[in-house]
């Protein structure tokens, strides 16, 4: 058993708030982390994806009065948009009888956003937590298991796998119940074949500003499909988006967004790389790596900070610029080199930015100073030492 870094948290929230929402992909955790729990009150446990749990939802405030004084774990409650207001008016309820802490912990594979009848229901009844596949900190040795993280991605049955053949295998079973089963159940309509090239051909643009006109056109699809497609894999925690630096910097800035695949083992399940020597014999190495080193250190900002990327036409760009809340500004670059170098594209864009420090990511190794303003550090240290 691995222990999440957000049990803490959530065990937190559930003494503070009447509702807490726990999000993620499917296949992540929740579940697992959900009934692992120990709590004070006894716990009552409804999973939505079997019949005869939701059968007993048919009247869900007749039932549910019945646990006034448990917790009442509900899990996948996308599938049933109805119960948000039969929750809202049982929280109220209990709540003026005097009870704070949580009755209801919700287990979702979708985005607030996408759980929109939530978020305008339970509006200051519900704290959101997102889970996310296992994080490199939280793994034993870290520096050890990079390259197993990277090659497989952070899904508990695909890194614990007891070989490689297995771990790929459960990627492509998982890449597979998306884009026949799960995605269909979100309203689209197209066929497994072109959902499956579509994940592909994002998966062959990672780290790319991309061109979703382009990209429709090859599909045979009209562009705002294909942005619903891509709003969607957003929001089922299967994509990021990484939004573009703003500013009036009076100079000529690329403003699309940057896409990443947020787990690499699917991402190198969906390009075909079925081993590490792939991985790194393939001209997506670089934009992997990259993906990985910069999903490890989003999950560990503050909420309150932002990330973006900045690219100028000329061809000058940082590949994550984080900005704080107190105003300091951080520039990030990730290289698969043991051996950076400052290039004069880094010092432009850091003197626009404006950036008070620099980094250049590195697989491992100390880190040192490369300039003033700059120091090569391993990700590890990074994300020890920059949480």
């Amino acid at each position: 058993m691995i222990l999440r870094q957000l049990k803490n948290t959530l065990l937190k929230r559930l003494g503070q708030t009447p509702a807490v929402a726990l999000l993620g992909s499917r296949q992540v955790g929740k579940t697992t982390l959900a009934r692992d729990l120990e709590l004070e009150k006894p716990v009552h446990y409804l999973d939505l994806e079997r019949p005869s749990d939701l059968a007993k939802l048919t009247d869900p405030e007749l039932y549910l009065s019945g646990f006034a004084h448990r917790l009442v774990i509900v899990d996948e409650v996308q599938r049933m948009p109805d119960l948000f207001p039969v929750l809202r008016s049982l929280i109220d309820e209990r709540r003026r009888a005097g009870e704070r802490a949580s009755q209801f912990l919700l287990l979702g594979s979708a985005s607030p956003d996408l759980l929109q009848q939530s978020s305008e229901t339970l509006a200051g009844r519900i704290s959101y937590l997102e889970l996310t596949p296992f994080q490199l900190p939280e793994l034993p040795q870290p520096g050890r298991a990079m390259q197993a993280h990277w090659e497989r991605g952070g899904y508990p049955d695909s890194y614990l796998a007891t070989d490689g053949e297995t771990s790929r295998q459960w990627r492509e079973d998982f890449i597979t119940s998306y884009v026949e089963r799960y995605l269909p159940q979100q309203g689209i309509t197209a066929t497994p074949i072109v959902l499956r090239r579509f994940c592909s051909m994002l998966a062959h643009q990672q780290g790319a500003t991309l061109n979703l006109s382009k990209l429709a056109g090859s599909l045979g699809i009209d562009g705002k499909t294909a942005r619903r497609y891509l709003d969607l894999l957003e929001g089922l925690y299967l994509v990021r988006s990484l939004p573009p630096w703003s500013r009036n910097a009076g100079k000529r800035l690329v403003k699309s967004a940057k896409v990443y695949w947020r787990d690499s083992g699917i991402l190198h399940a969906l390009a075909g790389l079925p081993t590490l020597e792939h991985v790194l014999g393939h001209p997506l190495c670089g934009a992997s790596w990259e993906g990985y080193c910069i999903e490890q250190i989003l999950n560990r900002l503050p909420k309150s900070a932002t990330a973006s990327h900045y690219r100028t036409h000329a061809g000058a760009e940082v590949d994550l610029v984080i900005e704080q809340p107190d105003g300091q500004i951080c520039a990030v670059e990730i290289k698969r080199t043991l051996s950076p170098k400052v290039t004069p594209g880094l010092t432009e864009s850091m003197e626009t930015l404006r950036a008070d420090r620099g980094f250049i990511i590195i697989p491992e190794g100390a880190s040192y100073p490369l300039s003033k303003t700059v120091t090569a550090i391993g990700l590890e240290d990074y994300l020890q030492t920059n949480s």
